[in-house]
């Protein structure tokens, strides 16, 4: 089997345990792969195989939002959606990535870990301001003043993160749900949807 077959365990056991908290036996054990098999699949070990986790998330931020806020602040498409639409859509597709706020978020999980801080740093903070600016740009198309758009991009994800923690520390996850189904109306305060 490839690599890209253990990704989703490797996923679901960094997101459970943090970047110091897996062990390669744990990791053996979820998998199914003996140590030696883990090294042949991932020479570069833990971390190696933390970045294909990480891959993972970037590749659903690409594919699952960047992508659909891209469509919707494309100038040249006659056929723009609202910007409360694509945001609802953003929000449907955030709420299943995080199986409605039960899943963690591996960036914040590393970001918050010195030890994977150092190494996948630039890469979270990459996907976050790409998440950014991508929610900033529809609303500046909208006709928002341009610092103020940066604002509501970093406040959703200050929302997003923040229900996530709220929501796994209460262990209900109704915050999570809550958070999301107001975003794209806070999101669209003061513009024409």
């Amino acid at each position: 089997m490839s690599k890209q077959t253990y990704v989703p365990t490797l996923l679901k056991l960094f997101r459970q345990f943090g970047y110091e908290g897996v062990t390669l036996s744990k990791i053996s054990q979820e998998t199914g792969l003996g140590k030696a098999s883990l090294y042949h699949h991932f020479p570069g070990g833990k971390a190696e195989m933390a970045t294909a986790a990480l891959a993972s998330v970037n590749q659903w931020l690409e594919c699952h939002i960047l992508q659909i806020l891209a469509r919707a602040s494309d100038r040249e498409d006659h056929h723009l959606a609202k910007p409360i639409d694509t945001f609802k859509t953003m929000c449907e597709e955030t709420s299943r990535f995080f199986n409605q706020g039960q899943n963690s978020c591996l960036w914040a999980i590393l970001v918050m870990e010195q030890s994977s801080d150092d190494l996948f740093h630039a890469q979270i903070a990459a996907a976050f301001s790409r998440w950014i600016e991508a929610i900033a740009k529809i609303l500046t198309t909208a006709g928002l003043d341009e610092t103020l758009a940066r604002q509501r991009g970093e406040d959703a994800m200050i929302a997003i993160q923040g229900a996530l923690i709220l929501s796994h520390g209460l262990k209900d996850f109704a915050p999570f749900q809550r958070v999301l189904q107001q975003l794209p109306q806070q999101l669209c305060q003061d513009i024409e949807s």
